[in-house]
């Protein structure tokens, strides 16, 4: 009874929780926020599809090329396969066992929204747009697609392993630049190309999450919100050894 009774003690005057508990407290919250729509979110992609807009009526900063632009005479391009490359990083990251935000399946869903999302804000601002290409082959240079799909893969890869790794998603934007620079230095864009590009693939990746609750119960029958109640559900028990006090959290997802 004494042992109880201190246990008690401990759990009200709140002994601070391990690593472990914080972490996994952490985990919760996270699970609960990704599918939560937050107007800041809009705030980079937005910023990078009006500068790019604005950009591309002016000359010299449209006209930017970092020295980089050469002449090509068509044929195979390697940003044909990076801008895949950060997709194919969550894949692999995933194979070797590290921890992500999604199952495969609940990941792929979320990939392939992105994607479609991402694609068709691409094809009609292209229509839209009707911008010439600095080679002259056609009118389909703004937004940079190449540069869409790559940054979509890097904000899908910063998302699913932010929690286990900032620089996970600080090397899937390092490709997906290194693919939009190449489209300048290949003479297929230019650069207000590129951002306008990378702010409609991170918005398409965002987008994808914020309806994911809703494809998940079209597709499965499952509702994201008992998903989430269920994923936020936590209780703590205290506990005494006879040395320390603390309390250990049960989680339920």
């Amino acid at each position: 009874m004494k042992r109880l009774l201190i246990a008690v003690v401990a759990a009200l005057v709140s002994f601070p929780l391990s690593a472990a508990d914080t972490l996994a407290v952490k985990a919760v919250a996270q699970d609960c926020s990704i599918y939560k729509f937050e107007p800041r979110q809009l705030i980079a992609p937005a910023a990078l599809i009006g500068i790019g807009a604005i950009g591309s009526a002016i000359d010299d900063f449209k006209e930017l090329d970092f020295g980089l632009r050469k002449p090509h005479d068509g044929g195979f391009v390697f940003e044909d396969v990076t801008q895949y490359v950060p997709v194919a990083g969550f894949y692999a990251l995933k194979l070797s066992g590290v921890q992500s935000a999604h199952n495969y399946r609940d990941a792929t869903v979320i990939l392939a929204a992105s994607y479609c999302i991402t694609a068709v804000a691409t094809k009609l601002v292209k229509v839209v747009a009707d911008v010439e290409r600095p080679n002259g082959l056609d009118n389909n240079s703004f937004p940079s697609g190449h540069s869409a799909v790559a940054f979509m893969g890097a904000e899908f890869l910063r998302m699913e392993y932010k929690d286990t790794s900032p620089w996970i998603g600080v090397a899937g934007y390092a490709v997906a630049t290194g693919t939009a620079l190449a489209r300048i230095g290949h003479n297929e864009h230019w650069f207000t190309d590129l951002l306008a590009g990378a702010g409609v693939g991170i918005l398409g990746t965002r987008a994808a999450y914020w309806i994911y609750p809703q494809v998940q119960k079209i597709l499965f029958g499952k509702s994201m919100d008992r998903k989430r109640e269920q994923g936020c559900s936590f209780m703590s028990l205290p506990y005494y050894n006879g040395e320390s006090a603390g309390i250990s959290l049960a989680l339920q997802f």
